[in-house]
């Protein structure tokens, strides 16, 4: 959708509310109440949809969510063992894989996001080059950062020929607006907001990340990644929370207008405008997963983190499919 989706704070690890009364005390220590870390984005959907139309219940599992602004936060609080599943912005995963961190897998991938990720310019401006002496806000070491790094350098410009400012991300629609910027990369609900700006053009979306025509890969793809000691000790209920997780996903894209109506209360957004978000997004199947967590896409991963070693977002390029579990599918 985030060296990191977005900047690491530190993150105290929360306490496990107890499972709800009258449930009984066998199902509730077969099945612990799962610590989902979450947000908006849309990345999240799936998890929302899976804890508010029962998908979970029925599978006789609680979640706890817990809201994170930025997927860096969040997966400091997975490291903390504050969080047992989430998902993230894989940048801010693989930021932490590079230094060798091995407290978590990636057990999913949810979805394509690359239409509603993207950078919005005006005043008749047509093409990067045209940004030259501007400025572009977005969010430092996020996806959308990658995205104008890859931007600038596929135009053939020099990093220093455009100002890029750090903007956080529910600043941007204010700051364009307001002329404090000339270019704004964001993602959704910010890029929704900024689309609607009058004036506005879209230059640019994930479609065109360097990345994406052979491998499928947006500048920051989201993964579903789990607490290994988590699931370590709870297998049954990963497997169990992935069919509930899972069947959020078929709605989100088989009936996207009955999936947006609870959407609304997360987001905040109108229904058209969350329809529209839904349907900016490719949904994966279960049954998609396997060829997703080996093969073509893995490898799309990998260059993923090449890339972000080169444009210095981290340190060294980790092996990432050391960190995949398609175990619990």
């Amino acid at each position: 959708m985030d060296i990191t989706r977005r900047q690491f704070i530190g993150g105290a690890a929360a306490t496990i509310a107890t499972m709800a009364a009258g449930m009984p005390l066998s199902a509730a220590a077969a099945n612990p109440a799962i610590r989902y870390g979450g947000s908006a984005w849309l990345g999240h959907y799936p998890a929302y949809l899976a804890m508010t139309n029962g998908y979970l219940k029925e599978a006789q599992l609680e979640q706890e969510w817990q809201s994170f602004g930025t997927s860096s936060s969040r997966m400091s609080a997975v490291m903390a063992g504050g969080i047992d599943i989430a998902c993230t912005g894989v940048v801010s995963a693989l930021a932490l894989m590079a230094r060798g961190a091995r407290q978590f897998s990636i057990i999913a991938i949810p979805e394509n996001f690359g239409r509603v990720e993207g950078l919005f310019v005006k005043g008749g401006i047509k093409n990067i080059t045209e940004l030259k002496g501007k400025k572009i806000g977005v969010t430092f070491a996020s996806s959308a950062h990658l995205l104008v790094l890859d931007l600038i350098a596929k135009a053939g410009l020099k990093a220093d020929d455009i100002t890029v400012l750090n903007v956080p991300a529910p600043e941007l629609p204010a700051a364009f607006q307001a002329g404090q910027i000339d270019a704004a990369a964001a993602w959704t609900p910010q890029f929704d907001l900024i689309r609607k700006q009058p004036g506005v053009t879209l230059l640019a979306d994930d479609t065109q990340f360097s990345l994406y025509k052979s491998f499928n890969v947006t500048p920051g793809p989201d993964v579903l990644i789990v607490r290994k000691a988590f699931a370590e000790s709870n297998a049954a209920a990963v497997k169990s929370y992935l069919t509930a997780y899972f069947k959020a996903t078929a709605l989100l894209r088989d009936h996207p207008a009955e999936a947006a109506k609870p959407l609304m209360k997360l987001t905040n957004l109108s229904e058209a405008d969350q329809v529209g978000a839904v349907k900016g997004a490719d949904w994966y199947s279960r049954e998609q997963q396997a060829g997703l967590l080996k093969g073509q896409y893995v490898e799309g991963l990998q260059k993923l983190a090449e890339l972000l070693v080169a444009h210095k977002q981290i340190d060294k390029a980790p092996a990432v499919k050391d960190w995949i579990d398609p175990s619990f599918l």
